[in-house]
């Protein structure tokens, strides 16, 4: 196992000694020759022992050497040296001898783990004193780094410290999770989207610590979800629409994007509730919040942690409307009044005021897919307060997500559902029946209204999804932004953090970026990854204002490669201008420019169709192989390569194209072809709740990326397109039947390591069982192979 820290900060000697007296380990004036100091740092890290006989005892558990425990060596005259202060500090990080790493060779096994090394003097103090320091900033086998596990089994107990606590420039789990604060409060939106003659109110759920009471002001990390407050599956469900149906022929147009853009309408609001009272302390509480892991690790160092599900859901006002500008406005609203520009009530009715008088009006936004597209959707809004987001796996451009170049898309393993699928099974209002009844009747006309809008009869960019895309409104981002996103994530695709990733280039602000080999994942609990300990770092930096480097610290880009478990690395680029250029051959992908064309049919039989329609993964396979689709895709692969290729970027797509009739789509993979291990998309579970959040307080499963059995090839990336939509996608091309067309289509970006020795492929294809409509149409489509080629972007690592 290799472990990956990038959010460790070298310090001087003079500041390891300060910070390790901060937290107890080194008394200011305490001087000891080495070996002595170094016995004095492990008494005070066995937490479970308070006497020196049981303090030596335990030492008796750990080697030293080939030949030697510890209790011997405190016992011996011998000196200390880095080979044994490292064969005891990998055994205190959980690595085990001869298992995990070799005592005759401890430092190159050390390296080769990841634990930073102390180069230096053993025989010295101020030596001890760095190694140790670093020690307690390396990351255990196990997740967390060692002062952490030292914090989640007590070590702080019975010590005066001064909260907030940093160290190594990240804040510390000093703060009491069993004693916090619990409580409702209603904030007060400036809408009104179920036209009541009333501005919506706002159920926010908040977590804080109890050292608050006694005038410590944390700042707040607020996850935006609407899916906090419960979902309606069945209602999710029932409106799922039916794919099994044919792609329909579209009238062409001219039409432009100036003539479909959104247009903000001024609505005239209803006046603020007139304030009856004041309060300092909310009147309601709850009992278990719809939790996200990371906020669980940071409410024990020192942060509020606030859960807004907003307009729509249970307990609020309004109604449900999937990546409006209503729904930003929403979750904004929530930040001003953790930042103290907004009005919040104790209720719904006796508008009693509360303000955040425990917040230090610093804010940033956590979370994935919904709600992290949500904080990206705030973070174009320079709502004072907000300092950063982490989206990961976010939505940038809702038509991307629902949508594709004028074809209805479905998210990865979710035929069917569309904008108003989601509005529905998210408006939990209708959980409180008494409360759903006052706007059932106006939130359905709005459901209606959204199907006309959203427009799957054509899949055509329009105004609604205008509207839910965030990339214009980029350029007005003025708070620090981290990106996380899987590079198999099919749901929620890499283009929409690549998209996102191009916007802010051009902005002033930090950005960094995490890609991972996994789908639609939280990443915070990897022990390969000190994704917690990064986002400890930057948080700490942005939120409590500590001159920590973070921004110099943490790579631009960092992601995991494809081709190793545990194994991180970094970038200062995501997309290469280098391409290479492969051409369409009858069934190889070759340097050198083909003629002649190859034609396949998209209609299935029946059986094989049906069989497709119940069984998307079987159709995956069949795609790939020879056999049962042969026929009905175009499938071309490389040589074999002679050397290793890294992809970085966008590959393209050019074909020349004839449909049989006057309408039409293609699909198109990006496929690996060798024999190989590859990475699974879903981590292994490692050991359920074993990565302790704080001190008795709660956990999280260890879970990582594992090898999964030999396999002959591997979806690389992917991409449709409607052939009327070559242009744009909000301008129809005519199609005439058995004309030629040109279209270039980028697949998904990628970052992907092809071994030496495989191969690439390309499939071409109409009807995607998975993401397109299904209509088992008798189209035939014909590629003209002088004019079809794959681009590739590659990198030379």
């Amino acid at each position: 196992m290799k472990i990956n820290q990038y959010g460790l900060k070298r310090v001087s000697l003079a500041e390891a000694k300060k910070e390790l007296s901060q937290i107890g380990f080194l008394a200011e004036k305490e001087s000891y020759e080495s070996k002595t100091l170094w016995f004095n740092f492990l008494q005070k890290s066995f937490l479970t022992v308070r006497d020196q006989s049981g303090f030596i005892n335990k030492l008796g558990n750990f080697l030293i050497s080939e030949t030697m425990d510890a209790a011997v060596f405190y016992q011996s005259t011998a000196p200390l040296t880095n080979e044994i202060f490292y064969t005891m500090a990998l055994q205190l990080l959980e690595f085990e001898p001869m298992i995990d790493f070799a005592p005759e060779k401890v430092l190159a096994d050390a390296k080769a783990i990841g634990v930073p090394l102390c180069e230096g003097d053993f025989t010295q103090s101020d030596t001890i004193i760095e190694a140790w320091y670093l020690l307690l900033t390396s990351h255990t086998k196990n997740g967390l780094n060692y002062l952490d596990k030292l914090a989640s089994e007590g070590y702080y107990e019975n010590k005066v410290i001064e909260k907030p606590l940093f160290f190594n420039g990240k804040a510390q789990a000093v703060f009491d999770t069993s004693r916090l604060i619990r409580e409702v409060v209603y904030v007060e939106a400036p809408l009104d989207t179920d036209r009541d003659g009333k501005r919506d109110l706002l159920k926010l759920e908040i977590l804080r610590p109890i050292e608050t009471e006694e005038e410590v002001q944390v700042p707040t990390l607020f996850t935006a979800s609407p899916y906090s407050q419960g979902v309606n599956g069945p209602a999710g469900e029932e409106r799922t629409y039916d794919v099994n149906v044919p792609l329909e022929r579209k009238e062409p147009n001219n039409t432009t994007y100036e003539e479909i853009k959104y247009q903000p309408q001024t609505i005239e609001l209803p006046a603020e509730r007139e304030v009856k009272g004041q309060a300092t302390h909310a009147t309601e509480t709850f009992s278990r919040e719809n939790s996200y892991s990371l906020n669980d690790f940071f409410l024990a160092r020192g942060f509020a942690v606030v859960y807004g599900a907003g307009i729509g859901t249970r307990d609020s006002d309004g109604i449900q409307t999937c990546g409006s500008t209503e729904q930003t406005t929403a979750m904004v609203a929530y930040i001003e009044w953790l930042a103290g520009n907004r009005r919040a009530f104790t209720n719904r009715t006796d508008n009693i005021e509360i303000a955040a008088w425990w917040s230090n009006g610093k804010v940033a936004m956590t979370g994935k897919s919904y709600l992290g597209t949500l904080a990206t959707a705030c973070a174009t809004r320079q709502v004072a307060g907000l300092e950063t987001i982490i989206s990961e796996a976010a939505i940038s451009d809702w038509y991307q997500y629902y949508r594709d170049n004028g074809l209805v898309i479905a998210p990865g393993g979710f035929p069917g559902e569309d904008a108003d699928v989601l509005a529905i099974e998210t408006f939990s209002k209708m959980r409180n029946a008494g409360d759903y009844l006052h706007s059932k009747e106006f939130f359905l006309n709005y459901l209606q209204r959204m199907v006309e809008l959203q427009d799957r009869k054509t899949g055509n960019y329009n105004t609604f999804w205008d509207e839910r895309n965030y990339l214009p409104a980029i350029k007005d981002i003025k708070c620090d932004v981290v990106m996380v996103h899987g590079l198999n994530d099919w749901n929620v695709k890499p283009r929409q953090v690549a998209d996102l990733w191009d916007a802010l280039q051009a902005i002033p602000v930090a950005k960094k970026l995490i890609l991972h080999q996994g789908q639609h994942i939280y990443i915070n609990n990897m022990p390969s990854l000190d994704f917690q300990d990064m986002m400890n770092l930057w948080l700490s930096h942005k939120l409590y204002g500590l001159d920590n480097g973070a921004k110099d610290i943490l790579p631009d880009i960092l992601y995991q490669k494809n081709t190793e478990t545990t194994s991180w690395s970094t970038l200062t680029n995501w997309g290469s201008e280098q391409k290479q250029t492969y051409y369409l051959g009858n069934d190889q992908l070759v340097q050198e420019q083909n003629s002649g064309t190859v034609t396949f049919n998209d209609q299935l039989p029946a059986v094989q169709y049906e069989k497709y329609t119940k069984n998307i993964a079987l159709w995956e396979k069949e795609l790939k192989e020879s056999g049962a689709m042969d026929v009905h895709r175009y499938l071309a692969k490389t040589e074999k390569l002679p050397a290793e290729v890294f992809l970085n970027g966008r590959p393209t797509v050019k074909v020349k194209v004839a449909s049989n009739v006057d309408l039409g789509m293609l699909s198109f993979e990006l496929i690996d072809f060798g024999r190989a291990k590859r990475l699974k998309p879903v981590p292994d579970v490692l050991a359920l709740h074993a990565l302790p959040l704080g001190r008795n307080w709660r956990e999280d499963n260890l879970v990582e990326f594992k090898f999964g059995a030999e396999d002959e090839y591997k979806l690389i990336s992917r991409g449709h397109i409607n052939l009327q939509n070559r242009s744009n996608p909000w301008k129809v091309d005519d199609l005439k039947a058995d004309e030629f067309v040109e279209i270039e289509v980028a697949l998904q970006p990628t970052l992907y390591h092809l071994p030496a020795g495989h191969q690439i492929g390309l499939a071409v294809y109409g009807t995607d069982f998975g993401m397109t409509v299904r209509g088992n149409q008798a189209i035939e489509y014909t590629l003209d192979l002088a004019e079809s080629s794959l681009e590739l972007p590659i990198t030379e690592e």
